[in-house]
């Protein structure tokens, strides 16, 4: 079997293809390492979360304990008992 070369054209077509098929490739591996580094943070981010309730709860008894049961005014900084 005889093999023919290909044209110029025809190799610069191809060339191209795996061109951009690599360009695709990098890009996808690029993405999945962002993907990766957004689920780790995602994580570290929940466990933040779980601990400041968990200290919110502590502190909740604590004032709890002190004052009883009652509403408590933030912006007042007042704690109201229950009646």
């Amino acid at each position: 079997m005889a093999s023919k070369k290909l044209s110029e054209s025809e190799l610069s077509i191809l060339n191209d293809f795996q061109s951009r098929n690599n360009d695709i490739v990098v890009q996808v591996g690029a993405a999945n390492l962002r993907i990766d580094a957004l689920e780790r943070q995602r994580k570290e981010e929940l466990e933040k979360f779980q601990k400041l309730q968990e200290e919110q709860i502590k502190f909740g008894k604590e004032l709890q304990e002190k004052y009883g049961d009652g509403n408590l005014d933030l912006e007042k900084g007042e704690f109201t008992a229950a009646e």
